[in-house]
């Protein structure tokens, strides 16, 4: 896949350089106003660069303002068949925005990606994507094989008399992003895989049971049940930690505000 990073700003491109360890065939284009310290090929205005560049890459991240980067694009729209997925990161590194080709173009997979290098959050409004409210939590020892990941998770969820199509996230914590059990049972699943940071799981501690075997192993005081609670906005949990052939799983249910059964009387 061809990527290429686009930045206004030195913070852009300080995140830029922790997302091209990922990415290590990007391309690299940052405003000229960007910091000559930083590398990549420079531009002067976004709206040329876009036009120049649309056509020639599988995918482009931007980090910019949103505005900014819908601006640049109009005009060069062809087909969500063959434009390129494009996704846009504030540049607090906050929130990854999946703004093109969500799905044609994988805009979506490639937003969750960018967020778990970045560790922002990840915001995918198709329809399909977005209507999603199950977050499974995963827990798993070092080495665990994909089918035993994905036989947990669906016996889990069978359990709860939850479909697979419901679940918007499998989530884990960060120290288990090398886990290619845990990486290959979410491609066979079909279900975007977000790791959510350490720091955020111990900040956590006090909404979960703490487990005491959980905190030697891997010196976080839970995984799954804060994992499952973090991995979305609003949530509550609706399946308490389970244990099966090893792999610990836990869900929690995203709640739309926007909703009948949410919404509160003015």
């Amino acid at each position: 896949m061809k990527t290429a990073f686009v930045t206004l700003s030195d913070p852009g491109a300080l995140m830029i350089q922790q997302l091209s360890g990922e990415f290590p065939e990007a391309q690299i284009f940052l405003h000229e106003g960007v910091n000559e310290a930083f590398a990549g090929d420079r531009f002067a205005g976004i709206v040329d660069l876009t036009k120049n560049i649309f056509s020639d890459f599988d995918q482009i991240v931007y980090i910019a303002p949103c505005g900014v980067v819908v601006r640049s694009l109009n005009g060069n729209l062809r087909s969500k068949l063959t434009d390129p997925a494009v996704v846009v990161v504030d540049s607090g590194g906050r929130f990854a925005v999946s703004l093109l080709s969500g799905h044609e173009g994988g805009a979506n997979d490639l937003c969750v990606k960018v967020s778990n290098i970045l560790g922002a959050e990840p915001v995918i409004t198709t329809a399909t994507e977005a209507l999603k409210s199950v977050i499974v939590g995963i827990g798993c020892r070092l080495g665990t094989e994909e089918e035993t990941i994905s036989a947990a998770v669906g016996e889990v969820l069978l359990m709860a008399g939850i479909d697979l199509e419901e679940v918007r996230f499998l989530a884990s914590a960060d120290i288990k992003s090398d886990e290619e059990g845990l990486i290959r049972a979410a491609e066979s699943l079909g279900v975007p895989l977000r790791f959510i940071a350490s720091e955020a799981i111990r900040a956590a501690a006090g909404q979960v049971q703490q487990h005491a075997f959980v905190e030697e192993k891997v010196g976080l005081p839970a995984v799954a049940e804060p994992a499952a609670l973090l991995g979305g906005r609003r949530t509550k949990l609706i399946w308490p930690r389970t244990i099966c052939n090893g792999v610990t799983i836990a869900l929690a249910r995203e709640s739309f505000s926007w909703s009948a059964s949410d919404r509160e009387t003015p």
